[in-house]
């Protein structure tokens, strides 16, 4: 399945956990690290992991606090107790393979993939190893955490260069690459124009903080008529060719420009 938008939703908001799993994003994230503050960890821990021990939705999991946090191996502990099958666990500001490994160790492999945060500059700087993992399915760009670390601003240009690495390293891997969230909820504009610029990057995948984001993002991320006319046009060229060299308009049709074609078809297709 192509994945495309990821919603977060407050671990200690168990009512507002049902209409994020019936609204339009195709993953749901609980929010147990940034969403929650310290005296309410425990308890939407509980209320999480009940809800989720209990819901028929498939596409629902959890984000668990970072490593370097007391409340990590709590959050750790509970999940390793628990007979839950997830689509993923979000895992928070990894900065080395080592953080992966040592949470493999700790999980039983039934649990879920990962889905892992770069959102520093030491992840950044060993993303390439951090997405090698086996166990690591998805990853997101944390350009805000990320900002924070080196002290930049949060600028497109900025993060030109993170977003990028992260791009070439995520496809070498066969890992799905969400971008940071759009912080401005009340600027659908804003985010869908920012996400189509992220898909030119090679980023086909978003995360939201508000369901009202989901449709801005998709929108962004369906290709457009003349796209889809483009890529049709060259996949009928190849396919006529039978495996000789071929030609559209004069231009020849390289293999890397009919697999951009089906990637485009694919994505008309959501």
């Amino acid at each position: 399945m192509h994945y495309r938008t990821l919603l977060f939703v407050p671990g200690n908001r168990p009512d507002r956990f049902e209409k994020a799993c019936n609204s339009a994003a195709d993953l749901v994230c609980i929010d147990l690290e940034d969403a929650v503050g310290p005296n309410d960890k425990a308890a939407a821990r509980d209320m999480t992991l009940e809800f989720l021990s209990g819901t028929d939705h498939s596409h629902v999991a959890l984000r668990i606090n970072a490593s370097d946090t007391e409340f990590h191996v709590a959050d750790v502990k509970a999940l390793s107790e628990s007979r839950l099958k997830l689509p993923f666990i979000m895992v928070p500001k990894v900065g080395a393979l080592d953080d992966v490994v040592s949470l493999d160790r700790a999980l039983k492999d039934s649990i879920g993939p990962f889905f892992t945060l770069i959102e520093s500059a030491k992840g950044l700087v060993n993303c390439e190893t951090i997405l090698s993992h086996p166990k690591v399915s998805f990853a997101l760009y944390g350009a805000i955490d990320y900002a924070g670390d080196v002290g930049c601003d949060r600028a497109w240009e900025t993060h030109l260069y993170a977003r990028s690495r992260l791009v070439a390293a995520c496809a070498a891997n066969d890992v799905i690459l969400f971008d940071t969230p759009y912080t401005d909820v009340r600027d659908p504009e804003g985010c869908e124009a920012s996400t189509r610029r992220a898909r030119g990057l090679g980023i086909f995948a978003r995360s939201a903080i508000h369901p009202g984001q989901i449709d801005p993002i998709h929108r962004a991320l369906v290709p457009s008529e003349a796209e889809i006319a483009h890529a049709q046009r060259v996949l009928t060229a190849y396919a006529d060719s039978d495996g000789n060299v071929a030609l559209l308009d004069g231009k020849l049709l390289e293999a890397p420009i009919v697999k951009a074609a089906q990637r485009t078809l694919a994505l008309a297709q959501k």
